[in-house]
Protein backbone atom coordinates (compact mmCIF):
# COMPACT_ATOMS: atom_id res chain seq x y z
CA UNK A 1 0.00 0.00 0.00
CA UNK A 2 1.14 3.44 -0.76
CA UNK A 3 1.86 6.32 1.49
CA UNK A 4 -1.15 8.05 0.28
CA UNK A 5 -2.81 5.07 0.26
CA UNK A 6 -1.95 4.33 3.77
CA UNK A 7 -2.68 8.09 5.28
CA UNK A 8 -6.21 7.72 3.88
CA UNK A 9 -7.14 4.54 5.09
CA UNK A 10 -9.12 4.14 7.98
CA UNK A 11 -11.68 1.56 10.00
CA UNK A 12 -14.41 1.85 12.37
CA UNK A 13 -13.48 3.08 16.04
CA UNK A 14 -17.55 3.84 17.12
CA UNK A 15 -20.26 2.63 15.55
CA UNK A 16 -23.58 4.11 15.85
CA UNK A 17 -24.62 2.62 18.97
CA UNK A 18 -21.22 3.70 20.72
CA UNK A 19 -21.42 7.43 19.19
CA UNK A 20 -25.31 8.02 20.62
CA UNK A 21 -24.40 6.17 23.95
CA UNK A 22 -21.45 8.64 24.22
CA UNK A 23 -23.51 11.53 23.47
CA UNK A 24 -26.27 10.66 25.72
CA UNK A 25 -23.66 10.01 28.44
CA UNK A 26 -22.52 13.42 28.18
CA UNK A 27 -25.77 15.45 27.55
CA UNK A 28 -27.27 13.61 30.80
CA UNK A 29 -24.35 14.39 32.92
CA UNK A 30 -24.29 18.07 32.14
CA UNK A 31 -27.46 18.72 32.53
CA UNK A 32 -27.11 16.51 36.16
CA UNK A 33 -24.45 18.48 37.03
CA UNK A 34 -26.15 22.04 36.02
CA UNK A 35 -29.13 21.58 37.10
CA UNK A 36 -28.00 19.97 40.80
CA UNK A 37 -26.01 22.80 41.46
CA UNK A 38 -29.12 25.07 40.54
CA UNK A 39 -31.13 22.64 43.01
CA UNK A 40 -28.53 23.07 45.68
CA UNK A 41 -27.41 26.76 45.86
CA UNK A 42 -31.10 27.87 44.69
CA UNK A 43 -30.36 29.77 41.03
CA UNK A 44 -33.57 30.98 40.73
CA UNK A 45 -32.17 33.98 38.33
CA UNK A 46 -30.77 31.26 35.93
CA UNK A 47 -33.53 28.70 36.36
CA UNK A 48 -36.65 28.07 38.51
CA UNK A 49 -36.49 25.15 41.09
CA UNK A 50 -39.75 23.65 39.38
CA UNK A 51 -38.29 23.62 35.99
CA UNK A 52 -34.18 22.63 37.26
CA UNK A 53 -36.03 19.38 39.64
CA UNK A 54 -38.14 18.50 36.11
CA UNK A 55 -35.02 18.67 34.07
CA UNK A 56 -33.06 16.69 37.07
CA UNK A 57 -35.44 14.06 36.60
CA UNK A 58 -35.66 13.49 33.26
CA UNK A 59 -32.02 12.94 33.05
CA UNK A 60 -31.57 10.57 35.52
CA UNK A 61 -33.12 7.73 33.40
CA UNK A 62 -31.35 8.63 30.75
CA UNK A 63 -27.97 8.17 32.42
CA UNK A 64 -28.91 5.36 33.50
CA UNK A 65 -30.15 3.47 30.58
CA UNK A 66 -27.07 4.47 28.62
CA UNK A 67 -24.51 3.28 31.44
CA UNK A 68 -26.41 -0.14 32.80
CA UNK A 69 -28.16 -0.86 29.66
CA UNK A 70 -26.20 0.20 26.11
CA UNK A 71 -22.73 0.42 28.06
CA UNK A 72 -23.04 -3.48 28.71
CA UNK A 73 -24.96 -4.34 25.77
CA UNK A 74 -22.07 -2.60 23.32
CA UNK A 75 -19.83 -4.65 25.28
CA UNK A 76 -21.00 -8.22 25.02
CA UNK A 77 -21.93 -7.39 21.07
CA UNK A 78 -18.24 -6.52 20.70
CA UNK A 79 -17.34 -9.13 22.12
CA UNK A 80 -19.78 -11.80 20.77
CA UNK A 81 -18.36 -11.00 17.32
CA UNK A 82 -14.94 -11.49 18.65
CA UNK A 83 -15.03 -14.82 19.63
CA UNK A 84 -17.98 -15.66 21.73
CA UNK A 85 -17.70 -15.99 25.52
CA UNK A 86 -13.99 -15.89 25.17
CA UNK A 87 -14.53 -12.89 23.03
CA UNK A 88 -16.74 -11.07 25.60
CA UNK A 89 -13.97 -11.69 28.25
CA UNK A 90 -10.95 -11.01 25.96
CA UNK A 91 -12.22 -7.53 24.94
CA UNK A 92 -13.85 -6.90 28.33
CA UNK A 93 -10.22 -7.48 30.02
CA UNK A 94 -8.10 -5.61 26.75
CA UNK A 95 -10.83 -2.65 26.39
CA UNK A 96 -12.04 -1.70 29.86
CA UNK A 97 -9.35 -3.15 32.69
CA UNK A 98 -6.30 -1.64 33.84
CA UNK A 99 -3.52 -3.52 33.12
CA UNK A 100 0.69 -3.53 32.77
CA UNK A 101 0.38 -2.42 29.27
CA UNK A 102 -1.91 0.96 30.22
CA UNK A 103 0.67 0.96 33.01
CA UNK A 104 3.90 1.43 31.11
CA UNK A 105 1.44 3.67 28.62
CA UNK A 106 0.28 6.26 31.34
CA UNK A 107 4.17 6.34 32.08
CA UNK A 108 5.14 6.99 28.85
CA UNK A 109 2.42 9.73 28.15
CA UNK A 110 3.52 11.57 31.58
CA UNK A 111 7.40 11.66 30.88
CA UNK A 112 6.02 12.31 27.08
CA UNK A 113 4.48 15.71 28.69
CA UNK A 114 7.36 16.75 31.10
CA UNK A 115 9.63 16.48 28.13
CA UNK A 116 11.52 13.46 29.24
CA UNK A 117 10.69 11.14 26.42
CA UNK A 118 10.43 12.04 22.74
CA UNK A 119 7.64 9.85 21.67
CA UNK A 120 4.05 10.04 23.31
CA UNK A 121 2.75 6.58 23.43
CA UNK A 122 0.85 4.21 20.93
CA UNK A 123 -2.09 3.67 22.95
CA UNK A 124 -4.53 2.79 20.33
CA UNK A 125 -3.94 -0.76 19.03
CA UNK A 126 -5.98 -1.98 16.15
CA UNK A 127 -5.55 -5.90 15.06
CA UNK A 128 -5.34 -6.32 11.45
CA UNK A 129 -5.86 -9.90 11.14
CA UNK A 130 -9.20 -10.17 13.50
CA UNK A 131 -10.47 -6.66 12.02
CA UNK A 132 -11.13 -5.48 15.76
CA UNK A 133 -9.78 -3.26 18.09
CA UNK A 134 -7.55 -4.77 20.92
CA UNK A 135 -7.67 -1.70 23.08
CA UNK A 136 -8.74 2.00 22.21
CA UNK A 137 -8.75 3.95 25.22
CA UNK A 138 -6.76 5.81 26.97
CA UNK A 139 -5.25 4.61 29.92
CA UNK A 140 -6.54 6.93 32.21
CA UNK A 141 -10.23 6.56 31.03
CA UNK A 142 -9.81 3.06 32.03
CA UNK A 143 -9.06 4.23 35.60
CA UNK A 144 -12.01 6.84 35.38
CA UNK A 145 -14.63 4.16 33.94
CA UNK A 146 -14.18 1.71 37.51
CA UNK A 147 -14.48 5.30 39.54
CA UNK A 148 -17.06 6.37 37.39
CA UNK A 149 -19.15 3.12 37.84
CA UNK A 150 -19.02 3.21 41.54
CA UNK A 151 -19.83 6.88 41.56
CA UNK A 152 -22.78 6.70 39.51
CA UNK A 153 -23.95 3.77 41.89
CA UNK A 154 -23.86 6.06 44.39
CA UNK A 155 -24.92 9.09 43.22
CA UNK A 156 -28.19 7.20 42.13
CA UNK A 157 -28.76 5.52 45.56
CA UNK A 158 -28.16 8.84 47.42
CA UNK A 159 -30.16 10.44 44.87
CA UNK A 160 -33.43 7.95 45.55
CA UNK A 161 -33.52 9.49 48.88
CA UNK A 162 -33.13 12.90 48.75
CA UNK A 163 -36.05 12.85 46.29
CA UNK A 164 -38.38 11.21 48.43
CA UNK A 165 -37.41 9.70 52.06
CA UNK A 166 -40.24 7.22 51.71
CA UNK A 167 -40.07 6.24 48.21
CA UNK A 168 -40.94 2.52 47.79
CA UNK A 169 -41.33 -0.08 45.18
CA UNK A 170 -44.09 -2.00 45.36
CA UNK A 171 -44.43 -1.65 49.19
CA UNK A 172 -40.62 -2.55 49.78
CA UNK A 173 -39.40 0.72 51.74
CA UNK A 174 -35.85 1.57 49.85
CA UNK A 175 -35.45 4.56 50.98
CA UNK A 176 -35.50 4.11 54.69
CA UNK A 177 -33.86 1.06 54.43
CA UNK A 178 -31.03 3.59 52.55
CA UNK A 179 -31.17 6.22 55.20
CA UNK A 180 -30.46 3.86 57.89
CA UNK A 181 -27.82 2.40 56.00
CA UNK A 182 -26.34 6.09 55.28
CA UNK A 183 -27.21 6.04 59.28
CA UNK A 184 -24.47 3.55 59.90
CA UNK A 185 -22.08 5.68 58.26
CA UNK A 186 -22.80 9.35 58.89
CA UNK A 187 -22.24 9.60 62.59
CA UNK A 188 -18.37 9.78 61.48
CA UNK A 189 -19.20 12.97 60.19
CA UNK A 190 -21.29 14.09 63.22
CA UNK A 191 -24.42 14.06 60.67
CA UNK A 192 -27.43 11.62 60.37
CA UNK A 193 -28.36 9.56 57.64
CA UNK A 194 -30.25 12.05 55.43
CA UNK A 195 -27.68 14.79 56.07
CA UNK A 196 -24.92 12.07 55.07
CA UNK A 197 -26.90 11.28 51.71
CA UNK A 198 -27.20 15.22 50.73
CA UNK A 199 -23.45 16.11 51.69
CA UNK A 200 -22.54 12.30 49.69
CA UNK A 201 -24.59 13.35 46.75
CA UNK A 202 -23.29 17.16 46.17
CA UNK A 203 -19.87 15.74 47.02
CA UNK A 204 -20.14 13.05 44.19
CA UNK A 205 -20.84 16.10 41.71
CA UNK A 206 -18.01 17.85 42.17
CA UNK A 207 -16.22 14.58 41.19
CA UNK A 208 -18.38 14.41 38.28
CA UNK A 209 -17.42 18.22 37.38
CA UNK A 210 -13.56 17.39 38.36
CA UNK A 211 -13.84 14.16 36.14
CA UNK A 212 -15.48 15.57 33.23
CA UNK A 213 -12.52 18.29 33.23
CA UNK A 214 -9.90 15.53 33.12
CA UNK A 215 -11.67 13.81 30.26
CA UNK A 216 -12.74 16.37 27.86
CA UNK A 217 -9.12 17.83 28.18
CA UNK A 218 -6.47 15.03 28.99
CA UNK A 219 -6.25 14.17 25.61
CA UNK A 220 -4.68 17.51 25.02
CA UNK A 221 -1.71 16.64 26.56
CA UNK A 222 -0.81 15.81 22.90
CA UNK A 223 -3.19 17.43 20.40
CA UNK A 224 -2.33 15.55 17.64
CA UNK A 225 -4.95 13.35 18.76
CA UNK A 226 -7.53 16.29 18.87
CA UNK A 227 -9.38 13.85 16.40
CA UNK A 228 -11.07 11.76 18.55
CA UNK A 229 -13.40 14.48 19.56
CA UNK A 230 -14.85 13.97 15.63
CA UNK A 231 -14.75 10.03 15.76
CA UNK A 232 -16.63 9.82 19.12
CA UNK A 233 -19.36 12.56 18.40
CA UNK A 234 -19.32 12.75 14.18
CA UNK A 235 -18.49 9.56 12.25
CA UNK A 236 -16.55 7.41 14.07
CA UNK A 237 -13.72 6.75 11.79
CA UNK A 238 -9.89 6.41 12.73
CA UNK A 239 -7.22 7.00 10.46
CA UNK A 240 -4.94 3.69 10.86
CA UNK A 241 -1.66 6.06 10.77
CA UNK A 242 -1.87 8.11 13.61
CA UNK A 243 1.14 8.48 15.51
CA UNK A 244 -0.60 6.97 18.62
CA UNK A 245 -2.46 3.46 16.52
CA UNK A 246 -0.24 0.27 16.99
CA UNK A 247 -1.00 -1.62 13.69
CA UNK A 248 -0.89 -5.28 14.68
CA UNK A 249 -1.56 -8.69 12.56
CA UNK A 250 -1.72 -11.63 15.01
CA UNK A 251 -4.46 -14.10 15.36
CA UNK A 252 -5.95 -14.23 18.85
CA UNK A 253 -5.11 -17.08 20.40
CA UNK A 254 -6.06 -16.12 24.08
Amino acid sequence: MSANAQKTKTVERYNWLERWTHTFHAIAMLVLIFTGLAIYFGWGEIISFHNARILHMIMVPVLILTNWCLVPYGILSHGWQEGGVKGVINHFYYSYIFNKEDYYRLKGMVLNFFGKQEKYPEFTVYNKATGHYKTKLHPMFKIFIVVEGMCIFLIFITGIVLYKVDWNIVGIPIAHWLTIIFGWISPILNMNGLEFARWLHLALTYFFIFELICHAFILEFDTKVFKYWRSIFIDGKEYLDSPVVQVIDEEEHH
